[in-house]
């Protein structure tokens, strides 16, 4: 009797290990039944984006119209709706339709910081993208790239776009002054201040930059010393350290101390600024440093400038320093699988190897992707050339998901200094009291 209770409870137990795996093995086949299932799908896809090169018809938003008409025809079920949105509103319209839950499908983010940062990515505002690349796709992208969009291992969008901050100069206005260009770009702040003063004088001025959040064309002036806004832990506020402090005196004194700069110097007027630069009925400013989408602009019909690239000056450390950003794509979360993955399809289809190339010879910036930078596409650029060697002197602003906030009590405080009514010490120890409170939360 024994003997045969044990055959029996044996006989269910494999039968019951059979049966699950049965069960697991029909789950499987039925989860890769049909594998392309998503393809079918149908439905609408939103994406913000930004106004990028201009075509014959002055349209800002021709590059992606032309993705978009070309995917749409590649699966008829499909409609991508695009929201042209200015770049200068981008973070608050998405900071509120993530408050409203009403998110696009996709947006073009930095995820260092700003209204897409990390704290969205641990509440599941943006999906990973892991699940849409292979290993090799994967390994086409830079470290720093994919780095950039990296948190506890999962990849959170695509890596698009590198872009650092260089110094512009007006080589027409240095010549018609006499002054000789840094050799090679490079110049130490003393050569730089020596040369701004030989530049300014009967309408011109040697040098012009803005303060704006979320700008940081000025920054590097602060991080020539050794300065840096927080710790390696993002826990304290460091840009009260008189590395910072002397950098920021630095800055101020070529408006107050040297006179070099327009009265306007580090307000809060972006396109006024550029005009000063590259307009070719203004042009009252000899050099101005901006991030890399103005060298295409110089050398765009509209503000066809004779310029070349420089470093910013080197500070006490010795060593250049600019700030450098990752541009890509984000995906926002759905419950819809399918969706999901046909979404990924349109931003691999608009980040391909192609793409990225389209994009560094037009938009002036350089190529995420491997691929696309050993396609040389600055090889009859040698503004960008140049450009694209500073990367390696390129520092990120810090990945703390209230920098958006941080960023804009720091700047307020800059605007301050520029304006002469803080010292430089006053103004980031006065930074440092809100952006600890921030901290602090």
């Amino acid at each position: 009797m024994k003997k045969w209770l044990m055959t029996i409870v044996t006989l269910i137990l494999v039968l019951g290990i059979f049966a699950g795996c049965s069960k697991e093995d029909s789950t499987k086949d039925t989860t890769n039944e049909n594998p392309d299932a998503w393809k079918e799908w149908e439905g609408t896809i939103t994406m913000w984006d930004g106004p990028r090169w201009a075509d014959k018809d002055e349209n800002k938003y021709h590059w992606i119209e032309a993705k978009k008409a070309e995917f749409e025809e590649k699966y008829p079920g499909v409609k991508i709706e695009i929201v042209q949105t200015p770049w200068a509103e981008m973070n608050d319209k998405l900071s509120i339709a993530i408050a409203g839950r009403a998110w696009p499908d996709i947006a073009p983010v930095d995820i260092s910081g700003g209204s897409v940062n990390i704290n969205h990515i641990k509440q599941g505002v943006v999906a990973p993208f892991d699940p849409y690349l292979t290993d090799e796709e994967m390994s086409d992208f830079y470290e720093n790239a994919v780095e950039a969009y990296t948190h506890d291992g999962k990849l959170y969008g695509i890596p698009n776009s590198i872009s650092v901050h260089a110094m512009l100069l007006n080589l027409d206005i240095f010549e018609e002054k006499g002054v000789e260009p840094p050799k090679d770009g490079k110049w130490t702040y003393d050569e730089f201040v020596e040369k701004m003063e030989a530049l300014t004088g009967d309408g011109v001025d040697g040098f012009s930059t803005y303060i704006l959040p979320g700008y940081y064309e000025a920054w590097p002036f602060l991080l020539m010393d050794g300065g840096y806004p927080l710790s390696d832990d993002l826990a304290e506020y460091t840009f009260d350290s008189e590395e910072a402090i002397s950098g920021l005196q630095k800055l101020v004194d070529l408006k107050f101390k040297y006179d070099v700069t327009p009265e306007s110097m580090g307000g809060q007027d972006v396109g006024g600024t550029w005009k000063a630069w590259g307009s070719a009925d203004q042009r009252t400013v000899a050099v101005e440093p901006w991030a890399t989408w103005a060298i295409a602009s110089a050398q765009s019909e509209a503000f066809k400038t004779n310029f070349m690239v420089a470093e910013y000056p080197t500070g006490e450390t010795g060593e250049p320093v600019t700030i450098g950003g990752v541009g890509g794509w984000v995906m926002f979360n759905s419950e819809d699988e399918a969706k999901k993955r046909m979404v990924a399809e349109f931003i691999k289809h608009i980040s391909s190897t192609e793409e990225q190339v389209t994009m560094a010879k037009n938009y002036g910036i350089f190529p995420a992707r491997k691929s696309a930078a050993e396609q040389e596409p600055f090889a009859d650029n040698p503004q960008m050339a140049r450009a694209q060697e500073l990367s390696q002197h390129a520092v990120m602003v810090p990945r703390h998901p209230n920098w958006a906030r941080i960023d804009e009590a720091i700047q307020k405080q800059l605007q301050l200094a520029l304006n002469g009514e803080k010292t430089p010490e006053e103004a980031l120890k006065s930074a440092g009291e809100t952006v600890t409170s921030i901290l602090n939360e």
